[in-house]
Parts: C-alpha cells; structure tokens; sequence
C-alpha cells in the first residue's frame, strides 16, 4: 500500500528538503546560475512563512518522508470585495511527483485555507507557455481573461 501524500504547513525543520523544491521552481522560471535569486531574497521568504505579522504562507507536499511539492499563497485585501483575497504565488512539484495528483492537492490545499480565512476568491498565473501546468489549472479554475502587465525598476 503505497503511504498517503499530506499537505500541510511548513515547518522550519523543512527548510533542507523545501530548498531543493524552492530552487527547481526558479529554475523552471530561469533563475538559475547568473540569474538565481540572491541569497537574501530566499532567506527573506523562508523567514516570513513563520512570521506571524505576513501575509505569506507556505504549504508542503508531503509522502513518506519526502517533500514532493511546495506551495506559496498571501491573503491581501481587494477594491473589489469586503473579504480578503488569496494569491496563490508560488506552485513547484518534483518532476517524479509530476501526474500523480501532488499539484492538485496542495491546490486543494490552498482553497481550503483561503476559505477558512474567508475569503471568496483564489488566483494566480502561469507563463503561456507551462501548457502541462495549464491542463491541470483548467480543471481546477477558469480563466480570468486577464493579461498581466508589469514595469520592472
């Protein structure tokens, strides 16, 4: 019988398995090499998951013993509703975990904490072309119709 997968929170006893996972979600993106995340920004991130004054949050995926996706979520508040509003940021599977349902339950993770903490709405984004990632999200979601537009300085 194979061991059931979990998602729960992160916890700082994590941070040797999550940084692998954190990594590979970079490198997905292409931070990596000279183009990695400067050490402070990780150290930043992993600090505010267990600052009780942030917004960030962080679910792991878990499976005898083995961290096999990580998940990175913020409440903020909106113009357009009175609840807060959850920003799902972050979304990373091993590539062995990839197909088997990880994804989609710390999905499922994430909507279960957004509507403990009240609120009605759950987004994120993808690049156009994790067409793998977008077959998963369009069962899960719909499409804002949104295009996401940014300055960087």
């Amino acid at each position: 019988m194979a061991t059931k997968l979990s998602v729960r929170f992160v916890t700082r006893q994590d941070y040797d398995r999550w940084l692998p996972l954190w990594d590979g979600y970079n490198a997905f993106y292409g931070r990596s090499g000279t183009t990695a995340l400067a050490g402070d920004i990780t150290a930043m991130t992993w600090a505010r998951f267990f600052d009780a004054y942030e917004p960030v949050h962080a679910l792991v995926a878990e499976r005898g013993g083995e961290l096999l996706g990580l998940t990175h979520y913020l409440f903020h508040r909106s113009t357009t509703a009175i609840e807060p509003v959850c920003y799902l940021q972050d979304l990373f599977t091993s590539l062995a975990a990839r197909g088997k349902g990880v994804g989609r339950a710390l999905i499922d993770g994430v909507y279960e904490k957004a509507r403990d903490a009240g609120c009605r709405r759950v987004y994120w984004q993808t690049h156009e072309t994790n067409h793998t990632a977008m077959q998963l999200y369009d069962k899960l979601a719909e499409r804002s119709g949104f295009v996401v537009y940014r300055k960087l300085f």
